[in-house]
């Protein structure tokens, strides 16, 4: 279904710029999303002056990670790596055996990542972005598309805009505040179920929350999709770090959501293997109040109703009542239908 398997939830280890700019932070980087359990680790590829104007500031959150003395340009030059080393990434992350992703923010990135990526990630800042969407379109890859900042509308527009130029294209969205990190109260995590309601596409979840009870609870509400962002160290400088799980709480994060899907069961209510001889000792059945030959028609003052549940069903009482026994009955031995004609 639209590209990924969906019958489990897709854990996106977003490693994002978390790697400084440092060939060797990302291939430890991807061997914790691997020992952690994602199944996918997911970077970001950009040509620094195709991306931020010289005159851009930076957002809030990032002069409160990295200082407001000098502008985003300079910051995200920091960040980058080069294309050569996001060829030798993939290869490391094939070895490995883990989905290498990485999200294009512009369009030589866009062809440059054609080879080297099974899915194409939108990031929110590029729904609004229609000739990036276009040309993401034309690729004719799955898409899963982020919606941080945007409205209803704005989201059906993308969808619009990437099925005018290829309408088999596969969708998912994910819902996301982008905002690092986000408070609880911006969460509004009942937003991706509208997204569900709206588009009927396969919905998830990409957090910038702290901790992982808000993915977690995302996968209970039907996210097939979960993306966290993650870091070696949160201390490490740059803007993302802060906001990111480190890789032990990455691996808590992917235990909890396979445990998750575990508990969310198939929906189909009836007892488990488990329970059916449990029943046999936790329910009740029609119990003999006293030893009764057989030949006797049994009253109600004949029965009470006990453990274990071997016998005739409690809800059976009236039937039971009036009918002939055909052998003896101990007290507190349970009714049973061969004991009646």
């Amino acid at each position: 279904m639209n590209g990924i398997d969906t019958s489990k939830v897709f854990i996106i280890a977003e490693a994002g710029v978390n790697h400084n700019g440092r060939l060797d932070l990302a291939y430890q980087l991807i061997d914790a999303a691997k020992d952690a359990g994602a199944d996918a680790v997911k970077f970001q590829t950009f040509k620094v002056e195709n991306v931020v104007s010289k005159l851009a500031n930076k957002a809030e959150y990032q002069k409160k990670t990295t200082g407001s003395d000098k502008s985003q340009l300079e910051m995200i030059r920091k960040l980058k790596i080069s294309f050569d080393d996001f060829i030798k990434l993939k290869k490391y992350c094939d070895k490995k055996g883990i989905m290498f992703l990485s999200t294009p923010f512009d369009h030589q990135s866009i062809d440059f990542l054609y080879n080297l990526i099974d899915i194409y990630k939108i990031p929110s800042g590029e729904i609004i972005n229609y000739p990036y969407l276009k040309h993401i379109a034309a690729k004719n890859k799955p898409i899963i598309m982020s919606t941080g900042m945007a409205n209803l509308g704005e989201v059906e527009e993308a969808i619009k805009i990437i099925w005018a130029v290829n309408s088999k294209a596969k969708i998912s969205l994910l819902h996301c505040t982008t905002n690092y990190p986000t408070p609880y109260e911006e969460v509004n995590l009942k937003a991706m179920q509208t997204l569900a309601a709206a588009f009927k596409l396969p919905v998830g979840y990409s957090d910038h929350t702290l901790g992982i009870e808000v993915p977690v609870a995302a996968v209970a509400m039907g996210a097939k999709i979960i993306e966290k962002h993650f870091t070696l160290d949160k201390k490490l400088p740059g803007p993302d770090h802060k906001a990111s799980l480190e890789p032990d709480e990455l691996k808590k994060m992917v235990k909890a959501i396979r445990n998750i899907e575990k508990a969310l069961g198939d929906g189909i209510k009836k007892p488990n293997k488990s329970e059916i001889e449990i029943m046999k000792v936790a329910r009740k059945s029609l119990i003999a109040t006293r030893d009764i030959r057989a030949g006797e028609i049994i009253k109600e003052s004949d029965i009470t109703i006990k453990r274990p549940g071997t016998g005739i069903l409690p809800k059976f009482k009236d039937i039971v009542i009036g009918m002939k026994l055909i052998n003896d009955i101990r007290q507190d031995e349970p009714f049973r239908w061969e004991n009646f004609k």
